[in-house]
């Protein structure tokens, strides 16, 4: 009878047991994560995605770093069943030099006891400052364009060249100007730009800075803001194509706000508007207005967009406008 109750035991136990041995791997979907190469003060930071895969909340109850150069924050101490949490990586090129790496301890209590380790790792140059630290936008009305700068100091070899910065997304403009050199030492601004059509929301991202130096040519500087809009036009980028001088185009357009609202009117420098705005408050509008070049001028053209709508709370929002006015 005992052994009976004990291969019973162990039967209501084992599915227990063998979820243990790999659930950590589903809610750990990512270990491992290396920074590469960073320069010194840059804001550097990873964020580990946490899932809970138990029908019951999951508590962080303690993160351990092994090494200070790695600072963990915890976001979400509590993940209900189903969700993501994050666990924040952030590293101290601030304070540190050359090639660190950490490991993070997760400490878990609920709703089983486990330790999880993350790894971190890079190499944080001590000939190359990012100051500020990163391109940080804050908030932007969508439809504006907005700049933001930093600059990019070196102390080393007397040949060294930032060749260019790379942008993996459109909207997304950066560009790169040198603005002293002595001897070994060397300063660049680096002005990065958000273009008209950014798509509303947060964008986090990082802007890769190519150097001539063949160890360790990509430093990438983290760039972040918020695109914010109460009315959001689709497409964001309007591109009319080819366009004679007075010709006319049509372009179907969807407009999407918070609460239901009317258009009062669409305008678009160098360009005759017209379209029905007669339509009932909604919350979408879709919309076919018709172009026509306002000007003989032939050339790329560029213009904003800009929609304003009815009422004591009114919301003007912009697109990009772009055609190339070509000869009759």
């Amino acid at each position: 009878m005992i052994r009976l109750g004990a291969i019973a035991l162990l039967s209501l136990i084992s599915p227990v047991v063998a979820f243990a041995d790999d659930w950590t791997d589903r809610a750990f979907p990512v270990k491992k994560h290396d920074f590469g190469t960073v320069a010194v003060a840059a804001k550097t930071q990873f964020e580990f995605p946490i899932r809970n895969p138990f029908r019951e909340p999951m508590h962080i109850r303690d993160v351990r770093a092994s090494c200070g150069c790695t600072t963990p924050i915890v976001k979400d101490d509590y993940i209900e069943p189903g969700q993501t949490g994050t666990l924040v990586a952030r590293f101290n090129t601030d304070t540190f030099r050359g090639r660190k790496g950490a490991t993070l301890t997760v400490v878990i209590d609920k709703p089983v006891y486990s330790e999880v380790r993350l790894r971190v790792d890079g190499y944080i140059r001590s000939d190359m400052v990012f100051h500020p630290g990163a391109v940080e936008f804050g908030k932007i009305d969508q439809g504006e364009a907005k700049e933001v700068s930093t600059k990019v100091m070196y102390a080393g070899r007397n040949d060294w060249k930032v060749i260019e910065v790379r942008s993996n997304r459109p909207w997304l403009l950066p560009s790169i100007d040198e603005v002293k050199r002595t001897g070994g030492r060397v300063t660049y601004q680096i002005d990065v730009k958000v273009r008209e059509d950014a798509p509303a929301g947060f964008f986090q991202d990082e802007l890769i800075v190519m150097t001539n130096d063949r160890t360790m040519p990509r430093v990438p500087l983290r760039v972040s803001g918020e695109v914010d809009s109460a009315l959001t036009i689709s497409p964001q980028a309007i591109a009319l194509g080819s366009v004679k001088p007075g010709e006319s185009v049509r372009q179907k357009m969807i407009l999407l706000g918070e609460k239901p609202f009317r258009v009062k009117s669409i305008e678009a420098e160098g360009w005759k508007v017209e379209v029905d705005l007669s339509g009932e408050a909604k919350k979408t509008h879709i919309l076919l207005p018709e172009f026509t070049s306002a000007t003989d001028q032939v050339g790329p053209r560029k213009s904003s967009l800009v929609i304003t709508t009815v009422g004591e709370e009114s919301v003007t929002a912009k697109a990009l406008l772009t055609a190339d006015i070509r000869d009759r």
